[in-house]
């Protein structure tokens, strides 16, 4: 494992910690109403391969930024009715972002998709309001000057768990 990758698994676990045990009111997994996170990232992303809790899953609103040298995949665990803000940064090598796709539209929809003139991508991810379930949202990329399909480059398994309810 690269040193980023435990100083990345290191820094998911103490943000999550910290949101878990500040669960009050106000916006969850310590993004802003604005959806930026004070510490740049995703606090609300867990570290692939762990199992999130119903606690740990991120309501309202949340963001995702993906950048340079980032992970290739990751975990994210929503409340039903959130809405994912997807930043893809531009790219370090000649691909550019092309599309976003929904495995599973019926939990989690892809809407609002541009590149701005930087080569930064942005999607708005709307997850289903009533109902549990899980999808990939898949980001590709291509060399525009270069024939063929565009590859896969980022994956977000997102998981949408409702609330319990007590009777």
């Amino acid at each position: 494992m690269r040193w980023w990758a435990g100083v990345w698994t290191v820094a998911v676990a103490v943000v999550l910690a910290g949101c878990h045990a500040s669960a009050g009111g106000g916006s969850v997994g310590g993004a802003s109403e604005s959806g930026a996170s004070p510490t740049g990232g995703s606090p609300s992303v867990s570290a692939p391969g762990s199992s999130a809790t119903a606690g740990d899953c991120a309501a309202g609103r949340a963001e995702v930024v993906v950048g340079p040298g980032d992970a290739v995949a990751r975990r994210l665990c929503v409340r039903p009715g959130t809405v994912v803000s997807l930043v893809l940064r531009p790219r370090l090598d000649d691909k550019r972002w092309t599309a976003v796709r929904s495995s599973a539209p019926v939990f989690v929809l892809v809407s609002g998709w541009r590149v701005d003139p930087d080569g930064t991508a942005r999607a708005s991810l709307r997850c289903a309001g009533t109902r549990a379930g899980a999808a990939e949202v898949t980001a590709s990329a291509k060399a525009p000057d270069v024939a063929g399909a565009a590859r896969t480059a980022f994956t977000l398994h997102l998981s949408v768990v409702p609330y319990t309810t007590r009777g």
